[in-house]
């Protein structure tokens, strides 16, 4: 594989939508070649970028690209995955993802990327809206999988780190065990704050007013981006475990020191 010229990448995106638009714009603004395949027809918008566009897969992994990177949803990731010709490829190629869990694509691609090319799992944690302004001190986690190009396996990642950003390296069973009890978290608050119908109120105080926050950032996202995360983290389901043996002791608390302080023979005990 040649060395990019002047750290400048020629790099396949499969699957353009928001986010791949999000950050395709600033690849293409540090002046790499962006080629991009999707489900959906975005040659206007491409051509619009600076970006070609096709529809074919096997002209797209026949394009000479360096890096070939994924931006599909959890859910479609393996379906994707498994449609990639990899004998197309003339050159061997990074393979990276930016998939919101780890393990689980990295898995995936171990099982069929060829040995000639390399793996790199990445979690840029942000998007268009929290990175509208810039991705200055912004996370971006990575997992050198498997990397014998360093060449241009740094100069992929030196996009994010020329940006700002702040510079995770982990592996990828860290990440899901951090995430699980962040992000995953985060998202399963704030659809049950939208489930009980959470909406500002003119005696707002500022935690409440975080609360709506949470709720409309979680919401804004895709329930299929918010399931993956459950059906694709393994650590997910300890976390909900733990949120729901939380509440209920949370619950029989306040019901304890309730029934402590009320006069029995006025309140009727809550069971």
């Amino acid at each position: 594989m040649s060395s990019p010229s002047q750290n400048t990448l020629k790099i396949g995106i499969i699957g353009f939508g928001p986010f791949a638009q999000f950050l395709a714009k600033t690849m293409v603004k540090q002046g790499h070649s962006i080629r991009a395949t999707s489900r959906s027809d975005y040659t206007d918008l491409c051509t619009h970028l600076g970006i070609l566009f096709f529809r074919d897969m096997i002209a797209f992994l026949e394009s000479n690209n360096d890096v070939i990177l994924l931006c599909t949803s959890i859910l479609s990731v393996s379906q994707v995955i498994e449609s990639i010709s990899f004998h197309a490829l003339k050159q061997p190629v990074l393979f990276a993802d930016v998939l919101s869990v780890k393990e689980y694509p990295r898995d995936l691609l171990l099982q069929v990327v060829p040995q000639d090319s390399d793996v790199l799992c990445t979690h840029p944690m942000f998007g268009p809206e929290s990175g509208k302004d810039g991705w200055k001190d912004l996370t971006f986690m990575f997992d050198r999988v498997r990397i014998r190009n360093e060449v241009t396996c740094s100069s992929f990642l030196q996009i994010f780190a020329s940006e700002g950003c702040r510079m995770m390296e982990m592996s990828c069973e860290e990440h899901d065990k951090l995430a699980a009890k962040s992000q995953f978290l985060t998202h399963t608050i704030g659809r049950v704050l939208s489930e009980v119908e959470v909406e500002p109120t003119s005696i707002d105080t500022k935690g409440f007013q975080k609360l709506v926050q949470v709720k409309e950032s979680a919401t804004r996202d895709t329930f299929d981006l918010f399931s993956g995360l459950f059906i694709y983290n393994r650590f997910a389901r300890q976390q909900l475990n733990n949120l729901e043996l939380a509440l209920e002791s949370v619950k029989q608390q306040l019901i304890k020191r309730m029934n402590e302080e009320l006069d029995q023979s006025i309140y009727t005990p809550y069971n």
